[in-house]
């Protein structure tokens, strides 16, 4: 099997974290890097296979689609506010039930009570864990996609934003950007692009003008690996039988994360009124 040189060391936390490794610990890692090289090439495999025996709809279909006004909603509306199925749990048409937030809530408190698709945000994040990637970047996987409780159109903005006031800069630059880097396919880091897109965007999508230009910009940032990698997680983390928890995080967030003292959505921060929509998703103004 080939090896990426590069690939293989951000895997691992950077040139850094290599110099500190063992020649032990090195062979060791290398022959778990290989093994989930090869595993994910095998489930890669089964996702082309499948997919080149689907009929995948057109983006002009698609945009007949939304000129739909009899829709019971649109599809960029987070799961906080409509009937839809959030990757966690399926609604059969009805909202999602919701409790009262503790008076200072904590992140713990938003993944308990609050955040949709947690279950793929965890698998992320252990797949992330499990090879060995810098912290900030398991933390990114852990938080890339709980802004989908709020919107989901460039969730990859809006998760940043609602995220940048408490974590590390690395951490906010792998979330922001890691939405555009998923319509680009990269062979170095074993990414490919989701064969769920070509059902949800269309079988003939091209980016947007935007999106191109974002990429650019990623793809020659010294950073470039951060989001990068945040993707190769997310491509693995939809195991409806995966069994995970928010437990083997919570150092990683205790040292990375900034809880403020008054609570998430009351400590005045520039996205405390994000943090305080998903608190209070009914109030009308």
């Amino acid at each position: 099997m080939k090896i990426n040189r590069r690939a293989f060391v951000a895997s691992l936390g950077g040139t850094a974290a290599v110099s500190l490794m063992t020649p032990d610990e090195k062979a060791d890692a290398l022959e778990h890097y290989m093994e989930d090289r090869l595993r994910e090439a095998n489930v890669l495999e089964g996702i082309l296979r499948e997919g080149k025996a689907q009929q995948y709809p057109t983006v002009a279909e698609l945009e007949a689609r939304n000129a739909d006004l009899n829709r019971p909603y649109r599809g960029g509306a987070g799961a906080l506010f409509v009937p839809r199925n959030d990757g966690d749990r399926k609604v059969n048409g009805q909202l999602r039930p919701l409790v009262p937030m503790p008076a200072k809530p904590t992140l713990l408190d938003f993944f308990k009570y609050r955040f949709s698709w947690t279950g793929h945000c965890l698998q992320s994040a252990t797949r992330a864990l499990k090879t060995g990637m810098r912290e900030e970047v398991v933390l990114a996987s852990l938080l890339h996609d709980v802004i989908l409780s709020v919107m989901h159109p460039d969730h990859g903005w809006w998760g940043a934003q609602l995220l940048e006031p408490y974590v590390p800069e690395i951490t906010t630059f792998a979330i922001r950007y890691h939405q555009t880097l998923r319509f680009y396919p990269d062979e170095e880091f074993g990414y490919v692009y989701p064969e769920g897109y070509l059902r949800v965007f269309g079988a003939d999508y091209k980016p947007e003008p935007y999106l191109q230009r974002t990429y650019e910009f990623v793809r020659n940032h010294k950073w470039y690996e951060y989001p990068r990698l945040v993707t190769v997680n997310d491509l693995y983390a939809f195991d409806p039988n995966a069994k995970v928890s928010v437990e083997p995080f919570i150092d990683i967030i205790g040292r990375h994360f900034r809880q403020p003292k008054e609570g998430l959505g009351w400590d005045n921060s520039p996205s405390s009124h994000m943090w305080r929509t998903m608190i209070m998703p009914d109030r009308r103004l």
